[in-house]
C-alpha cells in the first residue's frame, strides 16, 4: 500500500469554546480561529472521509533552550490544545458538516514551525 503525504505550512490550533457574543466581541483567541480557518481554505486543505493521518506539528515555544529543542523535535506533544479540539478545529474550516467523515487518525509531535501534514493510504 502506498502512502501519499500533502504538508500545509499552517500553524494548528484548537476550536476554542465559543458563545453566541463572538460574533461580534471579537474575542483574541476567536480571532485567531477564524484567521486558521481562513489559512486552511486559502491553502485548499483537504480531509479524505476515510483512511487518512492528520499530523500536527507544533511549534516548540522560543524560550526552549537549543538542546530541549534538539531532545523534543518530533516527539509528542502532550499538552493542551487537545488533540480532539485540532482536529475538530481543522474538519470545521474543511467542510461545513463534517458528519461524512468516518475513519481518521490523528497525532500531534512538537517540530520547529506549525504544520499540518496529511497522510492517506492509497490502493495499489
Amino acid at each position: 500500500m502506498d502512502t501519499t503525504e500533502t504538508t500545509y505550512n499552517i500553524v494548528p490550533m484548537g476550536k476554542p469554546r465559543m458563545t453566541r457574543s463572538d460574533a461580534w466581541k471579537q474575542r483574541p483567541c476567536v480571532m485567531r480561529y477564524w484567521a486558521f480557518k481562513d489559512e486552511c481554505r486559502a491553502q485548499d486543505l483537504m480531509i479524505p472521509e476515510s483512511g487518512s493521518h492528520l499530523v500536527f506539528i507544533l511549534p516548540m515555544p522560543k524560550s526552549w533552550s537549543k538542546k530541549k529543542k534538539l531532545a523534543m523535535n518530533g516527539q509528542p506533544h502532550q499538552s493542551k490544545p487537545d488533540v480532539d479540539n485540532i482536529t475538530k478545529a481543522c474538519l470545521d474550516a474543511v467542510y461545513k458538516d463534517d458528519a461524512h467523515i468516518w475513519d481518521i487518525r490523528t497525532s500531534k509531535v512538537w517540530g520547529d514551525t506549525g504544520q499540518i501534514i496529511i497522510k492517506q493510504n492509497q490502493e495499489t
